[in-house]
């Protein structure tokens, strides 16, 4: 391809919507422009990394027996009803009615409409096991898309879904999906750790994340060093190995705290550590019954351990006006001594002595609270997020964590789908049974902006050789030497894809927009190839320059191929 004839609107400056990294370099870059909030379009160069990534999923997924399919993105409400989740799953759901009145949605996952497809034309085990998959667009209607196509609304998601006889088949199927996924994200040339993970609005027992590393991921991992256990911090099991100090406890003194409401305010203002603050919290489950929470200052609370200990009802945090009603206190100096709701305190609570909570009075505090004296909970259990001094679940070492950016999401569903919605088949024994299944989520388009996450620099995108745009880009910086370069350019393309720079543009520029765009070879006729005939190679990621004939260049070229692979 020559530049001349494509279309790559590159800009000098960050665009001041962008937020992160890859949003900032994607625009810049010319490969993606905004249409509406959290709705991109993809230009031609963005298009093309897009179709690489998704060639590499496609080609795993086949090398695993899966089967291609394409469902569509408006779903009938009907099948979600079936399920249950056409109310559960929330606003992100966008719901429109036709012009005949009928419910509809559009499409962020398949699990129904997949579903709807085997139940009926799939009727004998002898048919089974089976997975099927698409590569698609799906929309959520996130109520904050941001970080461009890091959490847009609209995106490109390769779903697979499984369908087994029994768990011994499901269990094949998800560690098929896991080993591919594993080589997919591999061939990619990406950082990457499989964790364990919270199944969330898709439902089932088990899942595991694919997490990009990268310092900008929204996600903590948290990870043993010393047996590879991994997890989402979200799912991770806060074990302390803290040892409280051994002391008597100390009368409960009620304190004056003016104008102090968050755990560090009140620890500054009483010349206390924010370990020794507690801060209590109100949930309202199921829009009827409050519920306290109560743990240490320096501790957050894992919403997704809530959920498990309300079973899963929809609840959410309190408002001021709320809390004031329920306890006759403002939030900063609710406690949990003498309230007439359910208590729930945090593990890490238990043995630590005299600490500090709020007096369900504005303005006040207590010193020198105590789990079982002072207050005793309804209940006690691990309700907080793992942190730095927390043990590994499996081999009690130390944990570590780094952050991520969530690229891929398997589940075992089980019968959640199939049982609702009816969906037999016959087994070996004669009998109906529901099919056990697993599904299987990339975020295709989000790869794209993980990449970039994990490879850039001061100067651009830093593209790994196998989802470049184009691997190799040549430039040249005399007229004399167009002919030449383009010699090179046709030789070149009968292997990899080139593109030639044959702008009339000054060499600054050039060099510029090849490092910004990432491509990960340049080849470049320039003073050297004047003097000596020797093309000028750089290496984007290395910024390594290697000077070679133009014998030597396609060995060349196909020895770094190789290297990348």
């Amino acid at each position: 391809m020559r530049w001349s004839k494509f279309f790559i609107p590159t800009l000098r400056e960050d665009p001041s919507e962008a937020e992160v990294i890859s949003h900032k370099l994607l625009l810049r870059a010319g490969m993606i422009r905004k249409l509406a909030s959290g709705i991109y379009n993809f230009l031609p160069l963005g298009f093309r990394a897009l179709k690489k990534i998704e060639n590499i999923v496609r080609c795993e997924m086949n090398k695993a027996g899966a089967l291609e399919i394409l469902m569509p993105l408006v779903q009938p409400a009907e099948l979600w009803k079936e399920t249950g989740r056409w109310d559960a799953y929330g606003k992100e759901l966008l719901r429109f009615k036709d012009r005949k009145e009928h419910d509809f949605c559009l499409g962020p996952t398949h699990e129904e409409v997949v579903t709807e497809i085997v139940r009926r034309d799939v009727k004998s085990y002898k048919e089974l096991p089976l997975i099927l998959y698409q590569i698609a667009v799906k929309f959520r209607d996130e109520i904050r898309p941001r970080f461009g196509i890091m959490r847009a609304r609209e995106f490109i998601m390769k779903d697979a879904y499984s369908f087994d006889a029994d768990w011994d088949g499901l269990e094949r199927s998800y560690q098929l999906m896991y080993e591919t996924y594993e080589k997919i994200f591999t061939n990619c040339g990406l950082k990457f750790k499989a964790v364990e993970a919270h199944t969330g609005a898709i439902g089932g027992d088990v899942s595991h994340e694919f997490m990009v590393l990268a310092e900008t991921g929204e996600d903590i991992i948290a990870f043993c060093e010393k047996c590879g256990y991994a997890s989402n911090i979200e799912l991770t099991p806060a074990i302390s190995g803290e040892k409280y100090p051994l002391e008597p406890e100390k009368p409960l003194e009620k304190v004056y705290t003016p104008g102090v409401r968050t755990a560090q305010e009140v620890a500054d203002f009483l010349g206390l550590p924010v370990s020794k603050i507690t801060k209590t919290l109100i949930y309202i489950v199921e829009e009827k019954n409050a519920v306290a929470v109560c743990l240490r200052g320096d501790h957050e609370v894992n919403e997704v351990k809530l959920e498990k200990l309300f079973s899963g009802k929809p609840f959410r945090m309190a408002n001021e006006e709320e809390v004031r009603k329920i306890v006759g206190a403002s939030p900063g100096f609710i406690g949990p001594k003498d309230l007439k709701i359910k208590v729930i305190a945090d593990k890490a609570l238990e043995g630590y002595p005299n600490f500090v909570i709020g007096a369900n009075e504005d303005e006040y505090h207590y010193l020198n609270a105590n789990l079982g004296s002072t207050f005793k909970p309804d209940i006690i259990a691990d309700i907080r997020k793992a942190t730095l001094g927390d043990l590994c679940p499996k081999c009690k070492e130390p944990l570590s964590f780094t952050r991520g950016i969530e690229v891929g999401h398997i589940f075992k569903l089980g019968t959640k789908y199939s049982e609702p919605m009816k969906a037999m088949f016959l087994d070996k024994d004669g009998k109906m049974k529901p099919f056990i299944m697993g599904c299987y989520g990339i975020g295709v388009s989000r790869i794209l902006a993980a990449t970039i996450e994990q490879n850039h620099d001061e100067d651009g995108i830093i593209f790994p050789w196998q989802i470049a745009p184009f691997q190799i880009a040549i430039v040249y910086l005399k007229e004399d030497f167009k002919e030449n370069a383009e010699k090179i350019y046709k030789n070149l393309s009968q292997n990899w894809d080139v593109i030639l720079d044959d702008r009339e543009e000054r060499p600054g520029v050039k060099f510029k927009d090849m490092d910004l765009i990432g491509i990960p070879l340049q080849i470049i006729l320039g003073k050297n190839y004047e003097k000596n005939k020797e093309l000028e190679v750089k290496i984007r990621k290395t910024g390594e320059r290697k000077y070679i004939k133009i014998e030597e260049l396609e060995n060349f070229v196909r020895n770094f191929e190789n290297e990348k692979n």
